[in-house]
């Protein structure tokens, strides 16, 4: 952790005081005018945390509104991203937003203020509004901070009482007190009702500080409208420097309008317009104060990123048996020569070999433990920070498990590398619990996603490289078994690309595979060889983005005929992905034959269950062999 700490602010002043209160009142107009004139919000759920981000705006956050990239600025996320109007009103008060925006663009279309905020607004980190994310998403800045860039920002959140049933936070609260995040502030709006009556705790303050206490963190329980006493938390909390603080604020929902205050049903409605003249009447009416937030102090990170660092890939031989998870493994660790490039573990890196990153980087190498939300937030937190994260898992637990936060890092459109391991059948006898067969399609259907699946040690390392250097969420699919080099260490495997073998003017039929069934379909075409049939095998290792132009090509040189074998339910795959890529006036006739994985599988040696499943050599052989006939 960086020596230097920002001084807390003396005690607040009388003035002070009334300056805040009155910039709370503020806030709360503001919040309950622009949902109004939408006709939709979360105003009540805004109007309970008012008091809160008054004192944390006006006395503790250290923030360049102007430049919102300073490498020195704190970072406030929402994680309970409903109560849009009371950041969007914190925005205006920080003079950054104008009150016609605010007022009449709140909720519209193409308005950047949208119902949860997305970091289409620059002071925006991360995309919430699915519970339970953004303090996991802060335990990767706070880790940034402590660890990498080594500056004395912290990282504030605001959290509903909701989303304390959600697990993820308690796997961020136990990683941030692991990690002794001290840099961390957690300020819960403890309002009693959620969406549909009341909270599980309620206002039981008690339990929810044995909760938090239980996870390592430091409680303070407060009076969440209490200015003083919100001030002197803020205050104290900035004094933990080994543990990560959570303050307990208990509030009312709808505080300020008495009509709507702690009262069930109010939840994401806006107030009638009536009822909202008179509250605003009430607080005061509009007002146009502006606050001064208080700038960061000067400070450059510990880590110059250099992406033109050299880095020497490892090298293999052709015919050289190599799991693609090892070239993972060997590759990621050629990269640690980038100071930006950093790997996070779900306690398998012994297996997915992201553990040997440690021993070329261990002060960038980070274990989540099995905690594949917080192992996907974490990297998401890290890239608001600029670092690039390597993510490594089994692909069953790293795609399954967190998928919600993969969706919602699309939505931040954040940019992280996921690995995922002992995918499909092939793994073996550890069973249908531990085989990926469905997170092709999940990862697909992500927005910004690329999806890549190597057959070999060289290509898995030339697609690791382009990885780090790939915006939005990329995603390798590795396989758990060793298989031969097909490729020399000077092939190139750009995105969006595939390698096509055996190709002639004469084919009769295309063989597609990926990964592990690539070989099979290589077996194949020298099988079919034998018969005088002609099978070109098409390599799709980018299966997002697809190479479109050259499966068109080899659909006319072939008749249409195509097989596609893929370790994987047939779902949302690869054959899906080749068909849409085919569909359209400009692809002649077709006629596939889609080979995957269509029952439960069990256990098995890798070979008994490729081919059980139907996709091994035998079956892609005997798959173009029924076109032919046809």
């Amino acid at each position: 952790m960086a020596e230097h700490q920002e001084p807390a602010p003396e005690p607040m002043t009388a003035a002070e005081a009334g300056a805040i209160r009155s910039l709370a009142a503020q806030l709360r107009v503001d919040s309950i005018r622009c949902s109004t004139q939408a006709g939709s919000g979360h105003p009540t759920s805004s109007l309970s945390a008012a008091d809160l981000m008054a004192v944390l705006l006006g006395r503790h956050l250290r923030y360049d509104w102007d430049q919102p990239w300073l490498p020195t600025n704190d970072h406030l996320i929402f994680s309970k991203g409903h109560a849009s109007p009371l950041l969007y009103s914190m925005y205006r008060a920080a003079g950054v937003v104008e009150e016609d925006e605010l007022i009449k663009t709140y909720r519209q279309f193409g308005s950047r203020l949208q119902g949860h905020p997305t970091p289409v607004l620059p002071w925006v980190d991360v995309a919430t509004g699915s519970l339970g994310q953004g303090l996991p998403d802060a335990v990767g800045v706070c880790l940034a901070g402590r660890y990498l860039d080594r500056l004395p920002y912290r990282t504030w959140v605001l959290c509903g009482d909701s989303e304390l049933a959600e697990g993820s936070i308690w796997e961020a609260l136990d990683k941030a007190s692991y990690y002794k995040l001290g840099n961390l502030t957690a300020v819960v709006d403890v309002n009693r009702l959620g969406q549909d009556g009341p909270t599980e705790l309620q206002w039981d303050m008690d339990r929810y500080a044995r909760r938090v206490e239980a996870f390592g963190a430091h409680a303070l329980v407060i009076d969440g409208h209490d200015l003083a006493a919100i001030d002197d938390a803020l205050t104290r909390a900035q004094s933990s420097h080994d543990q990560p603080t959570v303050i307990l604020a208990k509030t009312i929902k709808g505080k300020g309008v008495p009509e709507v205050e702690d009262k069930d049903g109010w939840h994401g409605k806006a107030l009638p317009k009536d009822m909202a003249e008179r509250a605003v009447a009430a607080l005061g009416g509009p007002g146009s104060l502006r606050i001064t937030t208080a700038l960061p102090g000067p400070g450059t990170p510990a880590i110059t990123p250099n992406p033109q660092a050299a880095v020497s890939l490892p090298r293999w031989e052709v015919g050289e048996k190599i799991a693609t998870r090892a070239a993972f493994g060997a590759a990621v660790s050629a990269l640690a020569a980038r100071p930006e490039i950093v790997v996070l573990d779900g306690e398998v890196g012994n297996s997915t070999h992201a553990g040997e990153f440690k021993d070329a980087a261990p002060e960038r190498y980070f274990e989540m433990f099995i905690a594949e939300q917080q192992l996907i937030a974490s990297a998401v937190g890290l890239s608001v920070r600029g670092y690039v994260a390597f993510a490594a898992s089994f692909a069953a637990f790293l795609i399954s498990r967190p998928f919600d936060f993969i969706r919602m890092a699309g939505v931040s459109q954040a940019s992280i590398r996921l690995v995922g391991t002992h995918a499909g059948v092939e793994i073996g006898q550890d069973g249908p619990s531990q085989m990926a067969l469905e997170d092709i399609a999940a990862m697909r259907a992500v927005h910004t996603s690329t999806v890549l699946y190597p057959a070999d040690a060289p290509s898995t390392a030339q697609l690791v490289q382009a990885m780090a250097d790939t915006t939005g969420i990329s995603y390798l699919r590795a396989t758990r078994g060793a298989y031969p080099v097909i490729y020399g260490p000077d092939e190139k495997f750009p995105l969006g690309g595939c390698k096509v073998h055996h190709a002639g003017p004469d084919d009769d039929v295309a063989l597609i595979g990926a990964g592990v069934t690539l070989h099979e379909c290589l077996a194949a075409a020298d099988e079919l060889a034998k018969d005088g049939i002609n099978a070109r095998v098409i390599d799709l290792y980018s299966i997002k983005p697809i190479d479109a132009d050259t499966l068109r090509r080899s659909c006319r040189a072939t008749g249409g005929r195509i097989v596609v074998a893929e370790d994987h339910y047939p779902e949302g795959g690869i054959g899906s992905a080749v068909l849409e890529a085919l569909a359209g006036t400009d692809t002649p006739e077709l006629h596939c034959v889609l080979l995957a994985v269509k029952s439960l599988p069990a256990s098995g040696k890798p070979q008994e269950l490729l081919d059980a499943a139907g996709i091994s050599a035998r079956h892609i052989t005997a798959a173009a062999r029924s076109l032919l006939r046809a």
